[in-house]
């Protein structure tokens, strides 16, 4: 009908349509374009998950965070360039297990250099869908402090010692304009109201990570409510919720006595073992005997959450459009192997039509959302001009974005096909790319950073580093436009230098040295843009190398 209105508003042919989100937005885009015939004439859903993204995503990580809980600098030193690459060096055998699942359920392991704020920012998602699970499956969480198969019922030491049972008062209330102005973190439904409580300061706190626990009002109007913890800032409790939740926020008063609980958060940790998805979720292959059974108690598939919630798609892979997918290989929310399980499906799908109409981008060094959104807690309120550490990890990939949405409208309007898919193979849960640009393939520059000639250089106080960097662009990728070079690892990027544009390969050194005994991490950013897109500020396909000095 908008097309109807158009064409009598404003004449011509056929206007095309097209659709595009990330995230639960993604789910949205793939019902639109999956349920529908001839009303988008292109798609671009990204960061996206599966039927069996949630809460599983979740409950994984939140099991691998408490049981790493102090480990997780030496996982990500290991991962980095000029590290052992055994990141499993120094653990004990429940540390190393908790890992290793993890990392076969999909979690990229160098996102874990953001360890502070995955806990902090994803309690708070899973808060919000918490009360799902809950009401999916209420007697789990009984069941899995007392009958046999279950981690609790037989609980290891950690787990036991990690339990919390508190009772304490409310001796003060934050709103979410209060803690935004503290520079604090805030719940994504707290965000919707400014008035809303978002923290509470309370008498004492007990020992123990009460991340995760549930608030449980014992007195006062909210009596009989609960409320998850998204994490704890000295004495201050951060909460995580729903929106339906707001108004037993609003309800609690200060005096009211409440109840600190982890019982249950500990109890989802696990959850993801007693779910046996079918086969083409390959991730859960690691919780199945030889012959197919599954090695622990199981409960009936969660199939309010397999509609994933957001448009009720079901992710056939069936459309009739021109899509193109984006997906990060550091993404701590939507794991990338979910790209690879959709590629399937499309494959399935479409036959021999899948490049005609389908292409998948993963992006190399980045996450979930910008990398100004992560913050450690102690780093304040996240701007757009922030730069900081965190700048020197991951990339923005809004610029691949920008070339998508261009692309899908070349394709679907002039023909025009776009650079080909990322190559890749799935290595036990984990999304490996080849090393070179022309093998590798998609629309995002490779970049290498090599020090006196390796990923990692020993040197004395003031002895030179030789740095060498190769920025490399796929076919169809554009041209090098930009690099920049962070040497103290504060993502400043002082030194940057603009390219003239011309070619799809470039080779840059540089000499530095370092007065400060220790490790130091120097970064190579660089930016690629296709013929279309030359001097703006759009479509900037971004990648950065890593290189290891080790000055004593």
């Amino acid at each position: 009908y908008s097309r109807i209105l158009a064409r009598e508003m404003y004449g011509g042919e056929r206007p095309y349509g097209y659709v595009f989100g990330g995230s639960g937005g993604a789910y949205k885009t793939m019902a639109c374009m999956e349920n529908t015939s001839g009303v988008w004439d292109g798609a671009v859903p990204f960061i996206h998950g599966s039927h069996v993204s949630m809460p599983h995503v979740f409950t994984v990580q939140a099991h691998a965070l408490r049981v790493l809980d102090g480990k997780f600098d030496q996982i990500v030193d290991a991962v980095e360039p000029g590290g052992s690459g055994d990141m499993y060096a120094g653990l004990d055998e429940e540390q190393r297990e908790a890992l290793a699942e993890v990392t076969r359920m999909g979690f990229p392991p160098l996102a874990w250099f953001a360890h502070d704020r995955v806990a902090l920012s994803y309690t708070g998602v899973f808060a919000a869908i918490f009360g799902t699970l809950r009401a999916c499956d209420p007697t789990y969480f009984d069941d899995f402090w007392t009958e046999p198969g279950y981690l609790g019922a037989d609980p290891p030491a950690s787990l036991e010692a990690a339990r919390v049972q508190h009772e304490t008062t409310v001796t003060e209330l934050l709103s979410t304009r209060d803690i935004r102005r503290m520079g604090l973190p805030v719940s994504i439904a707290a965000g919707t109201r400014a008035s809303a409580p978002a923290a509470f300061r309370l008498a004492d706190l007990p020992e123990g990570r009460l991340q995760g626990a549930f608030l449980f009002p014992r007195t006062g109007d909210a009596a009989g409510e609960r409320l998850m913890i998204a994490g704890v800032v000295d004495d201050l409790v951060l909460l995580g919720f729903g929106g339906e939740q707001i108004p037993t926020l609003e309800a609690i008063q200060v005096g009211d006595r409440v109840e600190l609980d982890n019982s249950d958060y500990l109890a989802s940790q696990t959850y993801h073992r007693h779910q046996n998805p079918p086969p083409e979720f390959y991730v859960w292959d690691q919780f199945r005997e030889p012959d197919g059974t599954p090695r622990f108690p199981q409960r009936p598939l969660l199939e309010g959450y397999n509609q994933v919630g957001e448009g009720n798609s079901w992710q056939s892979g069936r459309f009739d459009c021109k899509v193109i997918t984006v997906n990060c290989l550091m993404d701590e929310a939507a794991y990338p192997w979910q790209a690879d399980w959709y590629h399937t499906r499309v494959k399935g799908a479409l036959g021999p039509r899948l490049d005609d109409q389908y292409r998948l981008w993963f992006v190399e060094r980045a996450m979930h959302v910008t990398p100004s959104r992560y913050l450690s807690p102690n780093e304040g309120e996240s701007t757009r001009e922030h730069h900081g550490p965190t700048d020197t990890h991951i990339v923005n990939y809004s610029g691949i974005l920008h070339q998508a949405l261009r692309d899908v409208a070349a394709w679907a309007e002039e023909d025009i096909a776009p650079p080909a898919s990322t190559g890749y193979h799935v290595d036990d849960g984990q999304i490996v790319v080849p090393p070179t640009a022309a093998e590798r393939a998609g629309v995002q520059p490779v970049v290498s950073l090599t020090a006196n000639g390796g990923a990692r250089a020993e040197v004395a106080p003031g002895e030179p580093v030789e740095f060498v960097g190769v920025i490399d662009v796929p076919p169809g990728g554009g041209v090098v436009v930009s690099t920049e070079w962070d040497y103290d690892g504060s993502g400043s990027y002082a030194d940057a230098e603009a390219h003239d544009g011309t070619t799809t390969t470039v080779s840059i050194e540089r000499t530095h040295t370092f007065s400060e005994p220790g490790t130091h991490f120097v970064t190579l950013r660089a930016a690629a843009q296709r013929d279309d897109a030359l001097g703006s500020p759009f479509g900037k396909a971004f990648n950065l190398g890593r290189a290891r000095i080790v000055v004593a």
